[in-house]
């Protein structure tokens, strides 16, 4: 989870696996993936053994996927070397209901995220320095800490009834470092009351927390991988990829809901919303803003405020390779875009076989000689990506062409695509 913001920027318990190996930033490998049968549009790229691949023809069912009402476990962790100066109650606050309403908005409505906070702390055995909480946790401490968490969480949780589990460590304790929030995947699941706990959402954030913080770590429990370009050397732009363009690139973003492609790979369009341009023939489609849906109010041709948009066609997608394809979708300032720099057709790229963290999706600019929001943006060269209204964009490289051609009464975009 990218941290600087850019420009200025017990009933029983098995003992938690001690060795983990790293695998991107945010996590550790997963546990051996499954498939479920999920796209059979030809436009949907195979999942591949990467790290949060961007396939999507399958579901790893190593994930909870969230097409339903899932129940998430909020535990609040204190230590013996600080008196927690925040109450639990507080802390639930900073993240919920902001991040259920994220996901709900999102979604659509089709995903309900219900979180369960714990009324009271916690007491952890060993002091937080012990620990050696840090960005690039050592796996030796990162155990201890998952293993003392669980045996002392278990006294008071019934684990198995959450499909979602968040260790909130005390945020004005000594060795709690606020960079360190991220989601841990074990190759060997922690396991109690009856159940295996394969992930873990481990919560260091400062109060009040950063922005949106929590639905970005909540997004790799559902196999989403991150979109920033984290620099070798820790200097430099993080969201040269994606710009503010989706909540995994950074949670800070202007328009940070989730891609459409996101939305599809956890089976919130329906296979009528996503149309695959393929023969070389030009397609005229009419396209719904992606952050339209019940309830959204989004502005008709006329200026005049439209409802009921969310059912109609929300992605274009043009296969070009065996691993990768192109995307298309409209993104105006409504819902969780509202604040989105410019609106119009987003162009991007997705390779299935880019893992979490290695590019797996990029925006591509359609004005790559300006740049705008510069006071508000984290990447103002691609805050102004979008195809806007009247003009028209030939992918580099590929030669499908885009064009913009109009607004309808109700607020949707008449786009023409034509692949190379």
């Amino acid at each position: 989870m990218p941290r600087p913001f850019p420009r200025t920027r017990l009933r029983s318990t098995a003992a938690v696996c001690t060795t983990m190996s790293a695998l991107a930033a945010t996590s550790l490998i997963s546990a051996p993936s499954v498939a479920e049968p999920f796209s059979p549009e030809p436009c949907a790229l195979q999942r591949t053994d990467v790290h949060h691949s961007e396939g999507l023809d399958t579901w790893n069912a190593a994930y909870p996927r969230p097409a339903r009402a899932l129940d998430a476990v909020m535990v609040f962790l204190s230590f013996p070397d600080s008196q927690p100066l925040t109450a639990p109650a507080e802390l639930a606050a900073d993240h919920f209901p902001a991040t259920g309403d994220f996901f709900r908005r999102a979604s659509y409505g089709a995903f309900t995220l219900r979180a369960h906070p714990l009324r009271d702390w916690i007491r952890m055995p060993s002091p937080s320095t012990s620990y050696a909480i840090r960005r690039d946790w050592g796996p030796e401490h990162r155990a201890a800490y998952l293993r003392d968490a669980l045996a002392a969480a278990d006294r008071h949780v019934d684990f198995s009834r959450y499909d979602v589990v968040y260790f909130v460590a005390d945020p004005d304790a000594p060795g709690v470092d606020s960079d360190a929030t991220k989601v841990v995947n074990l190759d060997t699941p922690m396991r109690a009351d009856g159940t295996d706990i394969r992930r873990v959402v481990t919560v260091f954030e400062n109060h009040p927390p950063d922005r949106l913080v929590l639905a970005h770590e909540t997004g790799h429990v559902f196999d989403l991988p991150d979109l920033y370009h984290r620099p070798v050397d820790g200097e430099g732009d993080w969201d040269t990829h994606v710009g503010d363009w989706d909540l995994m690139g950074s949670q800070f973003g202007l328009a940070p809901d989730l891609f459409g492609w996101h939305k599809w790979k956890l089976g919130w369009l329906q296979p009528r919303q996503v149309v695959c341009v393929r023969g070389g023939e030009p397609a005229r489609l009419t396209m719904e803003p992606l952050g339209a849906g019940p309830g959204v109010v989004v502005t008709g041709a006329a200026g005049a405020p439209a409802f009921g948009l969310g059912r109609g066609t929300k992605l274009a997608v043009v296969r070009t390779g065996a691993g990768s394809a192109l995307a298309f979708e409209v993104r105006t300032p409504v819902g969780s875009d509202a604040s989105a720099c410019r609106a119009g057709v987003l162009v991007y790229r997705v390779r299935s076989g880019a893992q979490s963290g290695g590019g797996p999706i990029e925006v591509i600019d359609a004005h790559p000689g300006t740049e705008a929001c510069w006071a508000d943006s984290v990447y103002p060269p691609l805050a102004d990506a979008p195809v806007g209204l009247g003009e028209s964009f030939t992918v580099p490289g590929d030669g499908v062409r885009v064009e913009v051609e109009d607004r309808t009464e109700s607020g949707a975009w008449t786009v023409q695509i034509t692949p190379g």
